[in-house]
């Protein structure tokens, strides 16, 4: 097979932070990015470029957060892709690796997050499927106190987020990613659901199962759609590369969510 040739457009630090700028990206902001690298062309230097590129953008009072979420951490039971034999779990479950915020890798977020995550004086916070990692001079103040069973509620970073007045960019992402989203599903009436992992405690490892509020990213695209449809003035739309963006505030996403899934998405406590 031939060797297809490369998608562009070029880009590099320099043209992505001069895009980042020309989107609206403010030097001191607090910004919590979920990506795509493909999204945006060809890029000279990879996901390290694209650090480079938001910390130019930035500057040296401003914060990068993304999610480092590492959600192999879990119970076999519940695996799909792929599953594991049943007679592996009991196994899985001894054996699995305690989260280590400095170690553990994320996955499925992208690699632009696990180049944040293994940046020089990143911080990461300490849940063991859902952390976020952060860069700048607000990183501690977001990513600390993040509760073992909290996965993304008010002791999670996405709170620390909000009290930040932070943004969210969606970097050829969609609103399926937005994590904001999670924070009102646990500001409105819905389930309880357990969670497992492998947990670093004061006794050593030990595999916790743990109560919180059940979370699903269903209906998050039409939930994004209806608030850009309706707060047209809070969400900025261009592009960084060929990737098409999203920027906004993560306060009134979330005060948008909070009256949107009542009535568009209602759940059985």
């Amino acid at each position: 097979m031939p060797t297809p040739p490369v998608t562009g457009p070029l880009c590099t630090r320099g043209s992505l932070a001069e895009d980042l700028r020309e989107l609206g990206v403010r030097p001191g902001e607090t910004l919590l990015v979920h990506s795509s690298l493909k999204s945006l062309g060809w890029v000279c230097g990879g996901p390290v470029a694209v650090v480079q590129a938001f910390l130019d953008t930035l500057g040296e009072t401003g914060t990068l957060v993304v999610p480092a979420h590492s959600g192999d951490n879990s119970d076999p039971a519940h695996w799909r892709r792929p599953p594991v034999p049943e007679e592996w779990w009991k196994e899985i479950r001894a054996a699995m690796p305690a989260y280590d915020p400095l170690t553990t890798p994320s996955r499925g977020v992208g690699v632009i997050p696990e180049a944040v995550r293994t940046w020089p004086g990143a911080l990461r916070s300490a849940h063991p499927q859902t952390s976020f990692a952060a860069i700048g001079p607000g990183a501690a103040r977001i990513t600390r106190g993040h509760a073992l069973d909290c996965l993304l509620g008010e002791r999670s970073p996405l709170a620390r987020l909000e009290d930040a007045d932070a943004r969210v960019l969606l970097l050829g992402a969609g609103y399926d990613s937005c994590t904001s989203f999670h924070l009102a599903e646990y500001r409105v009436p819905g389930p309880r659901a357990e969670a497992s992992f492998a947990a670093t405690t004061p006794e050593g490892r030990r595999w916790m199962t743990i109560r919180d509020t059940s979370i699903t990213s269903e209906r998050f695209d039409e939930l994004g759609a209806d608030f850009e449809r309706d707060k047209p003035e809070e969400v900025v739309r261009g592009t960084v590369g060929a990737a098409a963006c999203r920027l906004f505030p993560v306060r009134e996403a979330v005060a948008y969510a909070e009256r949107w899934l009542p009535i568009h998405r209602p759940r059985e406590e």
